[in-house]
């Protein structure tokens, strides 16, 4: 059956009789099929806007293996992200090391490796935020502190840029919040690691280490007021009931506000030697609850809801055909469903050949969000399947 199709409705595998509208001077030469998306770009390139295809001479098996081309393309184009974003994540930690120990030492803290890093995960940020967004839920319970910090950087920025704030303003509130907790290295790790709630005193003592970040972050050469006033603002609350100022209303800056946000959720999200983190969603219930007790601005919790996705990338989501996936990328137009991959079978209770899927073109969906804890895995094993599978 001949019938006219827009060339935007063309898939690889159609036969195209011939071109019926376009805006330029193309020639086909004869009929033939759309042997890959190479071809298909060129037409498109060329102007062709119409053509008669003979639906008889469609062939699945071209467009199953372009289909196969692509879904491998795209892993491993993933791969690669995910190695280049833990990668980032692993230098952030080796210079929050050296930090400490100059700290420690009585020595000057080198901002520019700081600058450097942070330049790099703003960029991560604009260019490839997925991969980096998945990494970072790779968390060791025993390295809370370090994964934190740079977790919190990440979000100001993706929060920054979703916001529409300048890259130049970005990088310095990048700065501050990857240095907000540098005054935790002089808290007592009995306190700083204690399972239990702390005592009262014990928690006037934990409340210092904001203090102890904004001296120390006084301290640093070349260090600008922006990085330094949203790093000492991250504990406030627009009730007055926040420290180490007790600052209420617009006395804390919105720089001051995002952070806050950022901080808490990455805080409620992560898994720490003595607590589970909770998932994305209940997390964001949290911050809205937060939010309408006076603590947070309501307005930007929203908005941080809104930058992050109903389902953020990077969370774990179960799908209504029993099986477990990550979501790895947006739909802007219908958010509830998501880019995922799925990985593994709550039938078989196996990890099965990973499947990257559109939710808002088939018919699966998100029955609830998870935590790999609630099934016995971890996310590192889940991302080492992932990669591999590329």
């Amino acid at each position: 059956m001949l019938i006219e199709q827009d060339i935007t409705d063309i898939v690889v595998g159609t036969y195209i009789e011939k071109i019926t509208a376009q805006t330029g001077s193309f020639r086909l030469t004869q009929a033939e099929w759309v042997k890959n998306q190479i071809v298909l770009n060129k037409l498109i390139e060329f102007g062709i806007k119409r053509v008669l295809v003979d639906t008889e001479k469609f062939d699945a098996k071209m467009a199953a293996d372009a289909l196969s081309a692509d879904t491998l393309e795209r892993k491993r184009d993933f791969s690669v992200k995910m190695t280049q974003a833990k990668a980032l994540i692993s230098t952030s930690k080796e210079i929050q090391k050296r930090m400490f120990q100059h700290i420690e030492e009585g020595m000057e803290i080198d901002l520019l490796s700081v600058k450097t890093l942070t330049s790099e995960l703003i960029e991560t940020i604009f260019s490839n935020s997925d991969a980096l967004m998945c990494a970072v839920n790779i968390r060791n319970k025993d390295e809370y502190l370090l994964e934190h910090s740079f977790a919190v950087s990440m979000l100001m920025a993706l929060f920054c840029r979703y916001l529409g704030i300048n890259k130049t303003d970005i990088e310095e509130l990048a700065i501050g919040a990857f240095l907000h907790d540098i005054g935790k290295i002089r808290t007592p790790d009995h306190i700083l690691h204690k399972p239990g709630k702390l005592t009262a005193d014990e928690f006037d003592i934990m409340k210092l280490h904001v203090n102890h970040s904004i001296d120390i972050i006084k301290s640093i050469p070349g260090i600008s007021k922006t990085s330094l006033d949203v790093a000492g603002l991250h504990h406030e609350k627009l009730n007055g009931e926040g420290y180490p100022f007790g600052l209420a209303g617009q006395k804390i800056s919105r720089y001051g506000r995002m952070l806050s946000i950022c901080d808490i959720y990455d805080a409620l999200t992560a898994n720490r030697c003595y607590k589970d983190g909770l998932t994305q969603l209940k997390s964001f219930s949290i911050l809205r609850s937060l939010a309408q007790d006076g603590q947070l601005d309501l307005n930007l919790v929203h908005a941080f809801i809104k930058c992050m996705g109903v389902y953020p990338v990077g969370s774990l989501v179960k799908l209504n055909s029993n099986r477990l996936a990550i979501v790895e990328g947006y739909n802007k137009t219908d958010p509830i469903r998501p880019k995922v991959n799925s990985f593994y079978s709550l039938d078989k209770l196996d990890f099965e050949n990973s499947n990257q899927i559109d939710l808002s073109i088939v018919d699966d969906g998100i029955a609830e969000s998870v935590r790999a804890d609630d099934f016995n895995l971890d996310m590192a094993e889940i991302m080492r399947f992932l990669v591999s599978e590329a």
